[in-house]
């Protein structure tokens, strides 16, 4: 069916062309031998005013034109002399494809709630606010291909379905074609996975890094960008159980390496955010004031701060501020602690590196203190942490020490240590969760909504 994008209207005018549209309508208005329709059809923010004269054949065909309502319109488009709009289109023909109950249609030309929204999923994307954010969202998708591959790096397609926890936190979904209702046991009754369908216990993936690494071992510079999977029983506004992670590997790498790739990937996404999304920008700094094109800007050209995390605690020890949290050498900074040192003390993005080994995975290198390992987290502004990354361990020695010492079995991941056996070279590599950039840049508030499928504990409605 051929048809003008609203977006492409306000864009190029071409004022005077007979043009076809079709959309949805936002609203509907008659007055004295005339009738308005707010129409959006979901390229732009705005919506197009369709103007429908009396003596028109569409005129007769407004009853089914109601909020909600699928339509196509044709007309003249026109230079609009209504206040606060460029254009209109002056309807010389109209099909109604769906109505809409304009008494049960959930969303009526009023204000909704977040959490309203969030239990009508199927249709919030009409919103303004939703609208907005999965545009800015394509947008962000698109520019993390092209900063990838503008520099080079090869984009991998890492399993969904592994038999490694990556994360080691045993937050995992099992995959099973086990019949659920007659599960088989083992000699000492725990579940027999050997006659599951892979032979062996299986996972949703938590991370694609283990498998990126073999890759950036063969390839040089790769990155993942897909879906991973977290069974935490977390009903926070900053988790998921199912969202997307960009994770890249450089072969022949170092730890300031890959804290400089970090800086530069989000100085591109905000960047692209800035020229690609400035309506919808404009919009949730009007109407959720989370965000702030100021705020873009200063992200997409300020240089990071980068301080160890020895740096960072004699910092906050030093504070007045009250933490909930303590802050003591040899424990995680919490949300708290990082928003405090990007958002009060150096009042912009703060890459800490050197982390003590013992609050960290097994996989990143030691530095040679003996107390820290190479490994570095990005904060921003208002969020916190919004990139971890490190180094990764490439002596076969340190690292199966390592694993012994935290009682890791070495047999499950013999593939893993093949690589430190087999050409090792220093590489490293950072992951960011996709939702985490998208809630930054949107401002809103909860991560659910950020994605169109929110999935949490006890919620998967669709």
């Amino acid at each position: 069916m051929k048809r003008t994008r609203i977006k492409n209207i306000f864009s190029e005018g071409n004022i005077g062309q007979t043009i076809t549209i079709c959309g949805w309508v936002r609203s509907k208005r008659e007055s004295k031998g005339v009738a308005f329709i707010a129409l959006n059809d979901g390229s732009t923010q705005d919506t197009l005013q369709l103007v429908v004269p009396s003596d028109s054949s569409a005129f007769n065909k407004l009853s089914g034109c109601n909020t909600g309502a699928a339509i196509r319109a044709a007309g003249l488009l026109k230079e609009s002399l209504g206040k606060g709009q460029k254009y209109e289109v002056e309807v010389s023909d109209l099909e109604i494809f769906g109505e809409a109950d304009s008494e049960a249609y959930p969303l009526q030309k009023k204000g909704h709630t977040l959490e309203f929204l969030r239990e009508i999923g199927h249709l919030r994307p009409r919103t303004n606010t939703f609208g907005a954010v999965f545009r800015v969202r394509n947008v962000l998708s698109n520019a993390v291909h092209e900063f990838f591959q503008s520099r080079g790096f090869i984009w991998v397609h890492t399993p969904i379905i592994t038999a490694s926890d990556c994360e080691g936190a045993g937050d995992l979904f099992t995959v099973t074609s086990l019949d659920l209702e007659k599960l088989p046991a083992g000699n000492n009754g725990d579940i027999d996975f050997s006659q599951d369908f892979f032979g062996k216990r299986a996972y949703l993936t938590v991370s694609g890094q283990l498998e990126a690494e073999f890759l950036a071992m063969s390839l040089g510079d790769v990155y993942t960008f897909g879906p991973t999977f977290r069974a935490e029983n977390s009903n926070t506004s900053r988790h998921l159980s199912e969202f997307w992670m960009i994770e890249p590997e450089m072969a022949f790498a170092d730890i300031n390496d890959v804290m400089q790739l970090a800086e530069d990937f989000i100085h591109s996404l905000c960047g692209m955010a800035l020229e690609k999304c400035e309506d919808e920008i404009a919009f949730f700094e009007k109407f959720y004031k989370n965000t702030s094109i100021n705020d873009l800007r200063s992200l997409a050209e300020k240089p990071f701060v980068r301080m160890t995390y020895t740096e960072a605690i004699k910092v906050l020890e030093k504070t007045k501020e009250k933490f909930e949290f303590p802050v003591k050498w040899g424990l995680d900074l919490q949300s708290e602690h990082e928003r405090y040192l990007t958002d009060k003390v150096f009042k912009g993005p703060v890459i800490v590196v050197d982390y003590p080994k013992g609050i960290k995975a097994f996989y990143m290198r030691q530095n040679t203190d003996g107390k820290t390992v190479a490994a570095m987290d990005v904060l921003v502004p208002k969020v916190g942490e919004i990139i971890g990354g490190s180094q990764r361990e490439e002596r076969l020695e340190l690292l199966e020490g390592r694993m012994n010492d935290m009682g890791l079995p070495l047999e499950n991941i013999q593939w893993y240590l093949d690589l430190r056996r087999y050409g090792s070279a220093p590489h490293a590599g950072f992951g960011l969760g996709f939702e985490r950039m998208v809630q930054y840049i949107t401002g809103m508030s909860n991560i659910r909504d950020v994605i169109p499928c929110p999935r949490a504990p006890q919620s998967i409605k669709f």
